[in-house]
């Protein structure tokens, strides 16, 4: 898939969640990537790009060792269930080198999973998963 087609993918599952879990799940979405140890922010929805890109190796914390470890495939992901404040709350490989990076720049996950509605929340982005590993990004 091209970067437009996932923007649109990813602006979908957003809205499913948040109407889902009756309120926003993740306030920030970027597209990244991590090619030769170096990351590029690609696209980004949220509150903060600026403080996104200037925060981006301290916000990824223990999250940061999946991004450019390796080894994963297109539509797995890792949460990190204890980040607060701005820290990232998940990544999404979408293709090479390529990530999908959910934050919510106010609550931990441990807090949004504490919500009943979080189990119906997950459901469009295990889709959002599905349809990248059928079509990875590439760009």
């Amino acid at each position: 898939m091209t970067l437009d087609q996932a923007n649109k993918l990813i602006q979908s599952c957003a809205g499913q969640m948040n109407a889902r879990y009756e309120k926003t799940v993740f306030d920030e979405w970027a597209v990244i990537s991590m090619k030769d140890g170096k990351g590029q922010l690609l696209s980004y929805t949220g509150p903060r790009r600026k403080g996104f890109q200037e925060n981006f190796l301290k916000d990824a914390g223990p999250l940061l060792t999946g991004l450019i470890g390796g080894g994963q495939h297109p539509g797995d992901f890792e949460f990190a269930r204890q980040n607060p404040g701005t820290a990232y709350e998940a990544f999404m490989v979408l293709g090479s080198g390529l990530f999908l990076i959910c934050n919510n720049t106010v609550q931990s996950m441990d807090a949004i999973a504490k919500d009943p509605q979080w189990l119906s929340a997950q459901v469009p982005f295990v889709e959002l998963c599905d349809r990248v590993r059928e079509d990875p990004l590439e760009v």
